[in-house]
């Protein structure tokens, strides 16, 4: 046995990759499942579109911190701890967002929700690592992802669905109850997996020596880039979407779930055809394709909304663009964790926070250009281009993919 997980009945890991990608699955389902009321909070707190996004920025800055409490804290004092007493914190969070009174209050309970909701991600993939290693952790993060993939397809079903049968306040307690089964099954059924040996290694045992270590890998730095880019490319999507197809293009709450649904499963397709493609092939080579494709498929949505190829024009270009985004992530986190297992829930919260944190910077953008307009595929577009070409340049320029090692068995 080569690593600790290798010994562990099939029926567990199936246990592990079902809870842990449910715990995953509650940063992207904290994010998406409000989209489809974006109009309606528009309307409701009297404000305007890039008002209302704000408030999506605001959710992807608190998981972007609270990942960087949550992994090196996961290091040093272990996994569980902190997995509970963040997921406590988006409870009473999204139980606030439930009742905030005005848009500025409920920006604060978002920026806290996503803060609590980052312990998931950040500790699931530490806890993998912790077992598995090689293309072994490739295929756990992978299965693990297809149970989180589910979360950006079902969540503007079920909001939009909910929209329907309660106010837009009922969206945050139905994720307040969320997270209180999260940690209840925490509790339960997930376990200590980091030894208290590993806490106290030589080299890695303040936060400062494991920043450092990742910091100090150059093709660390370079996946980093790729992740935070790609990350961005997404949600400027995410955060224009609603307003473009709502707005311009007639849909209505419900018409848009099963769009973004049908979108989203695109990242399923790609998250699970990169985890053959990489255990073969390697990862780096695997984001060679979905980084040049990105960048296509993000100019083919400007060239068919400028030649007037109306809806069709832009979905399916953006259909590739999101099954890119499913493609590269997975390969983001191998390259990543698999060279830093000693400090993985540091590793995992870096590439957390610089994902959520530069989105979150990036994404008003689409607002602030269609200032005083409506957003159109062409201004969503082009942040998409923008981060997708930072990408490429990041892949061939830092990473390099010929200078990275083959992955182990």
């Amino acid at each position: 046995m080569l690593h600790p997980g290798d010994a562990i009945p099939a029926r567990r890991r199936l246990l592990y990759i079902v809870l842990l990608g449910a715990l995953t699955a509650l940063g992207p389902f904290t994010i998406d499942l409000y989209l489809p009321a974006f109009p309606v909070l528009e309307a409701d707190f009297d404000t305007t579109a890039a008002a209302i996004q704000l408030t999506l920025t605001g959710t992807m800055i608190g998981f972007a911190l609270g990942q960087l409490i949550v992994g090196p804290l996961s290091d040093k004092i272990g996994r569980r701890g902190p997995l509970l007493v963040v997921t406590a914190v988006h409870v009473v969070a999204s139980t606030a967002a439930a009742l905030a009174p005005s848009l500025e209050l409920l920006s604060v309970a978002r920026v806290l929700m996503g803060a609590g909701a980052a312990a998931g991600g950040v500790v699931a993939a530490a806890v993998i690592r912790d077992l598995f290693g090689g293309k072994r952790l490739v295929v756990m993060l992978s299965r693990m992802a297809l149970v989180s993939g589910v979360a950006p397809v079902l969540a503007p079903l079920v909001g939009s669905a909910l929209l329907l049968v309660m106010p837009w306040r009922g969206i945050f307690v139905v994720l307040a109850v969320y997270g209180a089964v999260m940690l209840v099954s925490a509790i339960l059924f997930i376990p200590e997996t980091l030894p208290p040996a590993r806490r106290s290694e030589t080299g890695s045992t303040t936060v400062w020596q494991r920043y450092r270590s990742v910091f100090s890998d150059r093709v660390f730095v370079g996946v980093l880039i790729i992740g935070g880019m790609t990350f961005s490319g997404l949600f400027s999507y995410l955060s224009s979407s609603s307003f473009l197809f709502q707005e311009s293009y007639g849909f209505d709450a419900q018409q848009y779930g099963v769009l973004f649904a049908i979108n989203s499963l695109g990242i399923v397709l790609g998250v699970q055809s990169a985890s053959r493609l990489a255990a073969r092939f390697g990862p780096q080579w695997v984001m060679a394709f979905s980084t040049a494709s990105l960048v296509i498929a993000g100019t083919g949505i400007i060239v068919a909304d400028q030649l007037g190829l109306g809806l069709w024009g832009t979905m399916i270009p953006l259909f590739l663009f999101i099954t890119s985004c499913g493609f590269t992530f997975p390969c983001v986190q191998v390259l990543a964790l698999d060279r830093h297992g000693k400090a993985a829930g540091t590793a995992q919260s870096i590439i957390g926070a610089t994902n959520f944190g530069v989105a979150g910077l990036i994404t008003p953008v689409v607002g602030w250009i269609s200032a005083g307009s409506d957003i159109t595929a062409t201004t969503m577009a082009s942040v998409m281009v923008g981060c997708a070409v930072i990408a490429v340049i990041s892949l061939w320029a830092i990473v390099r993919p010929r200078t990275v090692a083959r992955l182990t068995p």
